[in-house]
């Protein structure tokens, strides 16, 4: 993809906004003995290295520090690389500026110096340019059961409410309580066997005595150490610890 022009002398105009407002800070403060020199002599010093050298790391980081992965990782890569070239052209500004000595005994000292100064200016851009990370809204999404998820089942119901909505079971003694939206029903069932012949169907356990479908709850809601669900037709299901796990995976909690 090309890059939008605009975007690129806007991002361009801002790096150097920033490294100006940085070397007009070095300035003020005149450390490494530059303070020793006249006003103006350590302000176009400093405002020549840290506008020069900023923009040799820029080069340097927007073409081959991008390949580094991880933010540390990209900003350690972009100083080192970028520190030889901008410490020959801190030499040059001293010497311009206050006539320092270009020798090769001063370059490696000197590359310490314009290291620990450039990991800082480099990590303000850094953090400037940072992108936030994206914020993802997560939705329960429940699809629609396949017919023969729940077939085995709802055999077991009468003929009105066969192919019914199924909202919740609800186990009481050795019967069970089907809730669907064509009204209740109870039959002979142990809860178990209803839980394997749905064991295919999009729905979950949430108590010792409820199964509830998925699609059918409306909302849930946590308190006094359970939680409770409010499902289609105004039923109310109790969630229990125990099986309070499996309602929040499901993101109801």
């Amino acid at each position: 993809m090309r890059a939008d022009p605009r975007a690129t002398v806007k991002r361009g105009a801002a790096d150097l906004a920033l490294l100006l407002a940085i070397g007009l800070f070095m300035g003020a403060v005149g450390p490494y003995g530059t303070d020793g020199l006249p006003p103006r002599q350590v302000y176009v010093y400093w405002l020549l290295c840290i506008v020069g050298g900023g923009l040799i790391g820029v080069a340097v980081d927007e073409t081959i520090g991008r390949r580094a992965p991880g933010f540390w990782r990209r900003l350690l890569a972009t100083t080192v690389l970028m520190t030889p070239p901008t410490t020959l052209l801190v030499m040059a500004a001293g010497h311009v500026v206050a006539g320092g000595a270009l020798s090769l005994a001063r370059y490696w000292p000197l590359l310490w110096q314009v290291f620990l100064i450039s990991i800082p200016v480099m990590a303000i851009r850094a953090l400037v340019w940072r992108r936030p990370p994206p914020v993802v809204e997560t939705r329960v999404v429940v699809t629609p059961p396949l017919p023969e998820a729940e077939a085995a089942f709802r055999r077991r119901l009468s003929a009105r409410r066969r192919a019914a909505r199924l909202i919740a079971i609800e186990a009481d003694d050795h019967y069970l309580r089907v809730h669907t939206d064509a009204g209740s029903e109870m039959i002979t069932l142990r809860l178990a066997v209803a839980l394997d012949e749905l064991s295919g169907a999009h729905g979950f356990q949430t108590h010792r005595s409820w199964w509830v479908a998925a699609e059918a709850i409306e909302g849930a809601r946590w308190r006094r150490g359970g939680g409770e669900l409010r499902l289609a037709g105004g039923l109310t299901a109790p969630v229990s610890r125990s099986h309070a796990a499996t309602v929040k995976a499901a993101g109801w909690f």
